[in-house]
């Protein structure tokens, strides 16, 4: 996780982001804290990455890359606003012992590259070129799914679809964020999957992310925490409002770091 000491709305590259409203920076670190002290909470460590002055999109941890077999296949971000976080966040891989990877393609990260068991889901349509896929495929030798995004509001596939239990390979999402072809793909390789309505999705519900036993997710997401905890799940309500307003939440402030 990276603090928001810089978070601030000044420039606009998705639908969530208004330069006119002042960001209360107070709250935005308010609630990180409240997101990082319930990991830890919950039995988790987290890693801090230390931010740097003008890249007020840093808190989206996220982004920085897919960290896999001890591998960090660094982001190659599409917006030029953010090309500054790829070598800050390459040298604390570095530093870390993660073996960095620099791409040919355009991706970020997390945001478009989500591991359920022995598959990769990849994001595409809005961020992330779907040649990344190929060449994460090449690089961790894993299927990649493709996965058409077509709601610009659901940008990246972590604002549509989240994993609830790696193991079992079980996932939640969306079916509006996608396009009519990957909508069947998922319901055909994932008959099981939580699906979650329009409100959900509004309040970044799918923006969550789970350790199997525990979801933490947005706390306005009401009726998608009743569907997580029907399934067996223990649905923890984050409040990341502030947060939401650069256009991420909880998900996009955690990188999981798989060694």
């Amino acid at each position: 996780m990276c603090p928001p000491t810089y978070f601030d709305v000044v420039y606009v590259i998705n639908p969530w982001m208004h330069t006119q409203v002042p960001v209360d920076h107070q709250a935005a670190i308010d609630q990180w804290e409240g997101l990082r002290a319930t990991y830890e909470a919950h039995g988790h460590t987290v890693e801090l990455v230390e931010p740097e002055p003008g890249l007020p999109d840093m808190v989206y941890a996220a982004n920085s890359a897919l960290v896999l077999d001890g591998i960090a296949y660094l982001a190659r971000f599409h917006h030029p606003e953010r090309w500054g976080e790829e070598p800050v966040y390459a040298r604390w891989f570095e530093a870390n012992g993660f073996r960095v990877q620099r791409a040919s393609h355009v991706h970020e990260g997390e945001g478009d590259l989500l591991v359920v068991g022995d598959v990769i889901l990849g994001g595409t349509g809005f961020r992330t070129d779907i040649a990344a896929h190929a060449e994460v495929s090449r690089l961790f030798d894993r299927e990649v799914v493709s996965l058409e995004l077509v709601d610009p509001r659901f940008y990246h596939l972590d604002t549509a679809l989240f994993v609830l239990d790696d193991a079992e390979g079980r996932i939640a999402y969306h079916p509006g964020a996608f396009s009519e072809a990957s909508r069947h793909e998922l319901e055909r390789r994932y008959p099981d999957a939580i699906v979650a309505d329009e409100v959900d999705a509004n309040v970044f519900g799918l923006n969550a992310m789970s350790d199997g036993t525990h979801v933490f997710l947005p706390a306005p997401a009401h009726g998608l925490a009743k569907r997580v905890a029907d399934a067996g799940y223990e649905p923890v309500p984050i409040e990341l409002s502030e947060l939401l307003r650069g256009g991420g939440s909880v998900k996009c402030c955690t990188l999981e770091l798989r060694s």
